[in-house]
């Protein structure tokens, strides 16, 4: 065929190309349009076209992503109580607590009569290498007056937060200077400690209480038991009392130091995760010393993890109260706004296979919020006798029937204190009175405080000072009325609960701990244990089959 030729049917052959092309599209269209139309019609996809009409035909202007924000938690509450949504403004602050440090100057403050004040600095922080002081009130941040109504905690933290190296100028009032005195300080890395407490109780018992488990916990925790081994303890108190949980890899690593080889610390098990055993190396340093683990109802997550997989290896006892009874595990996702959803993606079980969860209706979780108030209500803090839970029974390594549903049980009970609490001295303490007290009592007797030799030198001093009477004084003159009748009821928990204030505003946390612990019932009852040999749990003797409720012991 010429060129001439060819050209001539050039039109005719793109006709047919096109016609065909048509033909051939229509036929993939219609066979596959019931699939396309399903994939469309997906519920996800369904909300997507829900929120584009809202945004095309709503009669007002619509700020999607604020009604996406507002969204986005009402649906993961349909899942489950721990399911959540973190919007980028709150994944730092909340990184914080678990990562082992945040940026800032490094202090401690409290905010009364609307005037930030400096209750601690930081040992080694920016704040004390500049030359802050406790008892200094902060009153301008950048050159801008720093007082009034308008302040509160979090702007607080705003302000003297901020990335690593960066500088902020404060003013703050001291005592014996008659004008302000500034000073610009540079912002470094502030550790926020996981144990907050290490020390002996005695000459044979190691203490060392946990309140979260982040990214600094397990080596926190070996330098924790080398002090410990270097002052030859031979018994060892563990606190999760008040510990909500956090990263489950500490636990298990924690929970390794205690056990021989090859038990099994948890498992974990979700309908898209399959099931992932968690077992001890044998590496372990501690894997015979006595061990005692105190849990109460705040007791959470990778807490239960710990106490969980230290009971059902029998490993050694449980002492305080029923834990929370979170066994669900979550994992963040990452949006590119930054903001987080920590998904629900499996559950965890303790050694024995039970999980520690405690029931939950998906979608109506209000009865779930109110559960450690329901527990008080029925008496369960203050009797054995009152905690009755219906669960499956599951066995321990050498027989121990435990149960699963609600938490851990503990081996040996020990009920809350309500000795002296009375309605005053609730109210002086749930709205801020007592705090707000033993710090002035602290600021005005700091060149008293300096003079003793050691902290129990301090308390008996706080011990003369008839500490009750001048926080009455106090409170009525700040508008707490004042009832004689109930001061006196209360009387010896104001002076334990003052004490214990005025010595971690004056030397830290781990002092007025030291203090608590002198008189605490589930320290007491450890101590005991260790003294008579009875940490490691005994083989029961013979044990009812078929009861699958459960009482604490």
């Amino acid at each position: 065929m010429n060129k001439h030729l060819f050209s001539r049917f050039i039109p005719l052959i793109i006709c047919l190309s096109i016609i065909i092309g048509i033909l051939v599209g229509s036929f993939y269209a219609n066979h596959f349009s019931g699939n396309r139309l399903n994939i469309i019609n997906t519920s996800s996809n369904k909300l997507n076209d829900l929120l584009h009409i809202v945004e095309d035909q709503y009669v007002d202007k619509v700020d999607m992503s604020t009604l996406v924000e507002k969204a986005m938690p009402q649906i993961l509450n349909e899942l489950d109580p721990h399911s959540a949504y973190l919007p980028s403004k709150e994944v730092e602050s909340e990184a914080e607590k678990l990562k082992g440090s945040f940026s800032g100057i490094g202090i401690l403050f409290t905010i009364m009569k609307d005037t930030i004040r400096i209750i601690r600095v930081v040992e080694g922080g920016p704040s004390e290498e500049i030359g802050l002081m406790p008892g200094d009130k902060i009153v301008e941040v950048d050159g801008q007056p720093f007082v009034g109504d308008s302040i509160n905690d979090t702007l607080a933290k705003s302000k003297l937060k901020g990335p690593n190296g960066s500088k902020v100028t404060v003013a703050v009032k001291r005592k014996g200077s008659e004008q302000p005195i500034k000073f610009t300080i540079v912002r470094g890395d502030i550790p926020m400690k996981s144990i907050d407490t290490a020390y002996m109780i005695d000459e044979n018992t190691g203490y060392i209480r946990i309140n979260s488990f982040g990214d600094t916990t397990y080596p926190e925790l070996l330098v924790a038991l080398a002090r410990l081994n270097y002052s030859g303890f031979k018994n060892l108190i563990i606190d999760l009392r008040g510990n909500v949980g956090g990263y489950m890899a500490p636990a298990l690593r924690m929970v390794n130091e205690f056990l021989p080889k090859n038990r099994l610390i948890c498992y974990t098990e979700g309908h898209k995760s399959p099931r992932a055993e968690y077992v001890s190396d044998g590496r372990g340093s501690y894997q015979s010393i006595p061990l005692v683990v105190l849990v109460d109802e705040t007791s959470a997550s990778s807490s239960e993890i710990f106490s969980g997989a230290i009971q059902d290896n029998d490993r050694g006892s449980i002492v305080g109260r029923r834990t929370f009874g979170k066994g669900l595990v979550q994992e963040p996702i990452e949006f590119s706004d930054g903001s987080i959803v920590r998904l629900t993606t499996a559950r965890y079980y303790s050694p024995s296979g039970r999980c520690l969860q405690k029931p939950y209706v998906k979608g109506n979780d209000v009865d779930y919020q109110m559960d450690l108030i329901t527990r008080a209500e029925k008496g369960e803090y203050y009797s054995q006798d009152s905690i009755h839970l219906k669960g499956n029974a599951f066995k321990t390594r050498i027989g121990r029937t435990v149960y699963d549903g609600g938490g851990v049980m503990p081996d040996y009970f020990i009920p809350a204190d309500t000795i002296g609490i009375t309605s005053y001295f609730q109210e002086a303490l749930y709205k801020g009175y007592i705090a707000q007290y033993a710090y002035v009592f602290t600021d005005q007797n700091r060149e008293k405080l300096r003079q003793f030799a050691s902290w129990k030198e301090t308390v008996e001093f706080l011990k003369k000072q008839n500490l009750p009477e001048k926080f009455a004084a106090y409170a009525a003159d700040n508008g707490l009325k004042r009832r004689n009748l109930l001061l006196q009821k209360s009387r010896a928990l104001f002076q334990d609960f003052l004490i214990s204030v005025i010595l971690d505003d004056f030397y830290d946390d781990q002092v007025k701990t030291m203090y608590n612990n002198l008189t605490d019932p589930c320290i007491l009852k450890a101590k005991e244990l260790f003294q008579q040999e009875k940490a490691f749990p005994e083989k029961p003797q013979e044990e009812n089959s078929g009861d699958t409720e459960a009482s604490a012991a």
